[in-house]
């Protein structure tokens, strides 16, 4: 598929930004593959946050940018992540989407078109994230901020979006509770977590019927 046509076939199947606020549909959560589980979206708000879906169109092929978190962090250290945080007072999901990803690693929003949003994204850590993807064409220069980002890497877009590589794992909480998440590895990196479950909701959304 040509760039410019799978541009469009992604675009047309996500939510536009237009009907940011309309009523949500289906909505993901870490708690999909844990059936009866508490999910704190019952008993409590959530903060919103959004990250950006950085679906970058070289030539041989698009890929998604994506960041190891760094070590130092307080929470989720290390962790393979899309650029993306918390929403300032009044910031619409896109405008904090693009926002981190100039913080964290220095993607110039003009090099960014705004495709649509993805499926909202409930985690276990009290967040309700708008998932804003956007294609991004070559030329950018990157500089990770090392107080929130160790690494920057890419994946194939065909490699995420093949279910063959959703696998799903499990490990004990500090709970005590078995909870079940997806993992894709990639390389030495090991996609999981949050991350996983915002791109295989990508994957269900942009396959349809086909993502049994």
């Amino acid at each position: 598929m040509k760039p410019a046509d799978l541009r469009a076939w992604v675009q047309g199947r996500l939510d536009p930004i237009e009907a940011y606020g309309a009523a949500v549909g289906k909505r993901a959560s870490d708690f999909d593959l844990n059936p009866g589980q508490l999910n704190p979206a019952q008993d409590r708000p959530l903060s919103p946050a959004a990250v950006l879906v950085p679906l970058v169109e070289h030539e041989d092929g698009v890929t998604v940018l994506l960041t190891r978190r760094a070590d130092t962090l307080r929470s989720h250290t290390g962790q393979v992540a899309l650029p993306g945080g918390r929403c300032d007072p009044g910031e619409w999901p896109w405008d904090t989407a693009l926002r981190e990803a100039e913080e964290e690693v220095g993607l110039a929003r003009d090099f960014v078109t705004l495709a649509g949003l993805s499926t909202p994204y409930q985690t276990g850590s009290g967040f309700d994230i708008t998932p804003v993807v956007g294609f991004v064409r070559p030329g950018f220069a990157l500089v990770p901020n090392p107080a929130e980002v160790a690494e920057i890497f890419e994946a194939p877009f065909a490699f995420l979006m093949n279910p063959d590589n959703h696998e799903r794992r499990s490990m004990k909480a500090s709970d005590g509770m078995l909870r079940h998440f997806y993992a894709m590895p990639y390389q030495e990196q090991l996609i999981w977590g949050a991350t996983a479950g915002m791109l295989r909701a990508l994957y269900e959304r942009l396959f349809g019927a086909e993502a049994a």
